[in-house]
This record gives C-alpha cells, sequence and structure tokens, in this order.
C-alpha cells in the first residue's frame, strides 16, 4: 500500500474508535468490574480504565500516527562502492510482528497503528483482565481500515485467553517475525526464555531521580512530586528519589511527597528527617511499586547516585536535578539506560512526547532499537546495489 492509502487507513480506524466509543466504554467497563472483584491493585485497575477523555486520546493518537512520514522506503545511505556500484540502504517492514501484552487496552490501539503505518502486520495477545476492551477496539479499529479499503486481516487478536496461545506465538519461527511483549518481570522472562523469535524487550521501569546538591530546591520538589505521583501505574514513574547529602532542602523535599499520600521508604538519614517514612529493605531498591511508594536513599554527591544507578537501574528512564552543567553532562554519559533526563521528570518518558506519535513500549535493551519504539523501531533495512556490469576478480 502507498503511504498516502495507509495513512487514510489509519485516519478511518480513528474515526471508527470515534463512532463506536459508547461500546468500547461499555466492554471497558465490564473489564474494570471484573478487575475490582478480582482483587487488581490501584495501580492496574488505573491502567486498565477507560473513560471518553482516554479514549478520545487514543483515537487521536492514530491520527497523529497516520500525519507520521513513512519509514518504508527511507533512505539511511548512499555510497559508491569501490567497484563503482552505487549502493543504498533504504528501510523496510520488519513483517509479522506478535504482540504479547498485560492489562492495557491503549496498546491494543497503539500497536495496531504504529505497525499498519510502518508497513508491518500484527497479531495481538492481551491479557485476560482487559478481554472485552481489546475485542471492542480491535473490531472498530479493523472496520475502519476495511471501510478504507485495507484488509483487516492485517491486525489481528488472538481470540483465546488460553496460555497456550502464548507458547504458539513463541515457537512460530517463520510465521512471527519479532515478538514485543509489554508486562510484568514474570512476562518478559517467560518470553525471553522461551521464544525461539527475536524478542525486544520491555523491562520493567525502575526509574530514579537524582536530586544534585547544586538543584534548585522549587524546581526539585515540583519536579519529584510529579515523577512519582502523577501517575504511579506507568513505567516511566520515579521509583527511586536519591537525595545528595549536600542538599539543602532535603526535609521539604521529603514532606512534599509525603503530604502528596505517597509512602516514604528510606534509609537511617530518611527516617531522621521524615518521621513518617518507614524503613526500607534490600528488596526495595530493585522494585517497581507501580503505586504511591517511593524509596529514598541519600547518597554521597554525583559518584554515590551513579553507583546506586549501575547496581539497581533497570535500564529504562534516570534523571538528574541540577544547576550544575558540568555534574548533568556527567550524569548523561555515564548513565547507561535508554532515556537519561537532566531537570525533567521522568513521566516524559513517552514516544507521543518524543515526537513520535504512539509507541509500542519503551526499549531497555542494547540492540535494534532502545527507548520508546515507534515506526523507525519497528523497520529492518535493506541494500540495494545499482550496477552497471561489474564483476568481481
Amino acid at each position: 500500500m502507498s503511504d498516502a492509502d495507509k495513512a487514510m487507513a489509519l485516519c478511518a480506524a480513528a474515526d471508527a474508535l470515534r463512532q463506536d466509543a459508547k461500546d468500547i466504554l461499555a466492554a471497558n467497563a465490564r473489564d474494570c468490574e471484573a478487575g475490582e472483584t478480582r482483587g487488581l491493585s490501584t495501580a492496574l485497575l488505573d491502567r486498565l480504565r477507560l473513560d471518553p477523555s482516554r479514549l478520545a486520546v487514543i483515537a487521536d493518537s492514530v491520527d497523529a500516527v497516520a500525519a507520521l512520514p513513512d519509514p518504508v522506503g527511507q533512505e539511511i545511505d548512499r555510497r559508491i562502492a569501490p567497484a563503482g556500484m552505487v549502493l543504498r540502504r533504504v528501510r523496510v517492514p520488519i513483517g509479522v510482528i506478535g504482540i504479547i501484552y498485560e492489562s492495557r487496552p491503549n496498546v491494543t490501539i497503539d500497536a495496531a497503528a504504529l505497525c499498519v503505518r510502518s508497513g508491518n502486520a500484527v497479531i495481538l495477545r492481551g491479557g485476560s483482565e482487559a478481554v472485552h476492551s481489546n475485542r471492542a477496539l480491535r473490531g472498530s479499529f479493523a472496520r475502519g481500515l476495511a471501510s478504507a479499503g485495507m484488509d483487516p486481516a492485517a491486525v489481528q487478536l488472538v481470540p483465546t485467553q488460553d496460555r497456550d496461545a502464548v507458547g504458539a506465538m513463541l515457537a512460530a519461527s517463520g510465521g512471527i517475525d519479532l515478538i514485543i511483549p509489554r508486562g510484568g518481570k514474570s512476562l518478559v522472562a517467560r518470553v525471553q526464555a522461551d521464544a525461539r523469535v527475536p524478542v525486544l524487550a520491555h523491562l520493567d521501569g525502575i526509574c530514579h531521580t537524582f536530586v544534585h546538591a547544586e538543584a534548585d530546591p522549587d524546581t526539585a520538589r515540583a519536579i519529584v512530586v510529579n515523577a512519582k505521583l502523577r501517575r504511579t501505574g506507568i513505567c516511566g514513574a520515579m521509583e527511586t528519589l536519591l537525595i545528595d547529602r549536600d542538599y539543602p532542602d532535603a526535609a521539604r523535599l521529603l514532606a512534599a511527597l509525603v503530604e502528596g499520600g505517597c509512602e516514604v521508604r528510606g534509609d537511617d538519614m530518611v527516617l531522621e528527617l521524615e518521621p513518617r517514612a518507614v524503613s526500607a529493605s534490600d528488596e526495595d531498591w530493585d522494585t517497581e511499586y507501580l503505586d504511591a511508594i517511593v524509596s529514598v536513599a541519600f547518597v554521597g554527591g554525583l559518584d554515590g547516585a551513579l553507583a546506586h544507578i549501575a547496581r539497581h537501574s533497570s535500564g529504562h528512564t534516570d534523571a538528574i536535578i541540577t544547576r550544575d552543567a558540568t555534574a548533568a553532562a556527567r550524569f548523561q554519559a555515564e548513565v547507561d539506560s535508554a532515556i537519561v533526563m537532566v531537570n525533567a521528570s521522568s513521566q516524559f518518558a513517552d514516544g507521543g512526547e518524543f515526537g513520535l506519535g504512539a509507541e509500542i513500549g519503551i526499549a531497555t535493551g542494547r540492540l535494534h532499537a532502545r527507548g520508546p519504539v515507534a515506526l523507525e523501531g519497528l523497520t529492518t533495512y535493506k541494500w540495494l546495489v545499482e550496477g552497471t556490469g561489474q564483476i568481481r576478480a
């Protein structure tokens, strides 16, 4: 399909989501009611829940993806070989992408839109928590594609919640070209252990914010509270706060978190400054809470922060708050995470906020794609060689 045809199909899919909003929200309400009965956590229910505003954002994100430049056919590199051939490296789709995910109905549409725009087919396998939401969303999206002349089978949803279906996807070498898991540690670990298909992994988001001695106190409080509490259930939420022992406004920083409704788990210095805090265990430094809980440690300057992050970061997003440009530059150079921020909330770790449209996830590995995976991350490339009769001696 041409660039224009793919864009038109996506716009039609976005319109179908808006037209079917009542049915989609009713299906989501069934899932939320079942989730409450099953005792899902507040964070998981927040991920699961749709409302008119969230659904409108999802539909708008499809239009945003439609408006992005088509990566397929984009020329990455051009050169002349020593023998005189013209060599061009161009982007091409990966093929069939399998997405295995939990309790986030927005992933159904984000994945579908990004795969269609990048010329890939997609097989979606959502979690049982969102089964009715996913079916309604995929149905509307596929109806929109079909109305614009695209085969709706380009976006498929596994019709069963049987766990054996996941095993079948992981073993589908030759049928599925790439698996992308989005979910908790156990899901990602299973996919990585059992897959016979290449995997693009999104591990947990143990995101750190380091308040340097030279941080502006007002800026630090605003960023820290936002990074933790704006939405606690997203992967870019701050889970560990590191504070320079020489930072002068630590007590007010801790109080702002507690007064915002956050449980603070800290080391001995934290407990001395904030009587409402509780003692942190060794496990806290390696925990993705996805809730209004934060672990806090005082560290010996930039060296101490770098050492702590090296031991405990999941490689997702880590941030420094400082007015010292030298410290900021060293932090960005030495922290080995997919996203490294200076003076900004880790909640900005999002493909939409990066101007990439929707995202398929935040890749925390080092190969193929890293950070927010959007259109370019869903392509590979091939070399096109044009000669004039050359033969190799």
